[in-house]
């Protein structure tokens, strides 16, 4: 592509700069991007690029709220027009409506996880501070509040459940890029528990496991009944 000289416009701004940026690393992998492979594919100058965002630092925060911005809550599941399915009565409601919330956020986030395996490492490994990251953590932790929930468990909550999110998506998205192994091939003799296991760890990626999994993490912060 032939590149703009610099200082030329280019009709740039900072969101089309970092959904440029997105597809490039969905592409190509966090390795191989820089700011002069996306001014390439762009076509424009760097100093074009740092015009609109202030260094490689400021641009990785940029793709990380591109990405954060699809994690978003579902209307709630078969409404109705009429005041009885008003999300105040529906199943966010209540004492247990933050299980709710937090399972569709978990799901969401999984889901931009699994669009963006290439970009997923970088939200395990900065903070998370943007409008779209904190608009999510602000509803979760107000419906735990509204319910009761003791305000240090509330105050936990976050880094407990992103803590596995992360964790858990990155070692399932890992083994999507690269193509590893779901479960290793425990030596019987000398793990015969782990091997004994396997059939147990057959779901490895699945939703199935992730539901499980994610009622354990629930279930620890609050139990239920």
């Amino acid at each position: 592509m032939a590149r703009r000289a610099r200082g030329t416009s280019a009709g740039l701004d900072r969101a089309t700069i970092a959904i440029a940026a997105v597809g490039l690393v969905d592409r190509d992998g966090l390795e191989r991007f820089g700011v002069r492979r996306l001014a390439d594919e762009l076509g424009v100058d760097p100093m074009s690029i740092y015009h609109h965002v202030k260094g490689k630092a400021a641009l990785l925060d940029a793709v990380c709220e591109v990405v954060l911005a699809e994690v978003r809550i579902a209307p709630e599941d078969a409404l109705e027009n009429g005041p009885e399915d008003a999300p105040e009565n529906g199943p966010e409601a209540g004492p247990e409506g933050w299980r709710v919330i937090a399972r569709r956020t978990a799901h969401a986030y999984r889901d931009m996880a699994h669009r963006h395996p290439r970009v997923f490492p970088l939200l395990a490994d900065r903070a998370q501070t943007s409008a779209p990251a904190l608009v999510a953590l602000e509803r979760l932790v107000a419906a735990m509040r509204d319910a009761g929930v003791p305000e240090q468990v509330v105050a936990d909550t976050p880094s407990v459940l992103f803590g596995f999110l992360n964790g858990h998506l990155l070692a399932r998205t890992s083994a999507e890029v690269h193509g590893a192994a779901a479960v290793p091939d425990f030596d019987a003799d000398t793990y015969p528990t782990l091997a004994g296991l396997v059939p147990r760890m057959a779901d490895f990626g699945s939703g199935a496991e992730f539901d499980r999994m994610l009622d354990t993490v629930l279930t620890g912060i609050v139990p239920e009944g």
